[in-house]
């Protein structure tokens, strides 16, 4: 069975937006980029 062009097309741009898609999973998430005992254990001292 030989595959057509359109359907390697296919599976590039499936496999091209599922790749992005894990790339801008991380956008947009907020909060605190430290551990939140560490703010505690600075202000002690």
């Amino acid at each position: 069975m030989r595959i057509c062009w359109a359907q390697y097309a296919l599976w590039a741009v499936i496999a091209l937006l599922g790749v992005s898609a894990m790339l801008s999973s991380g956008c947009g998430a907020k909060g605190p980029l430290h551990l939140p005992g560490e703010e505690q254990q600075d202000q002690g001292n």
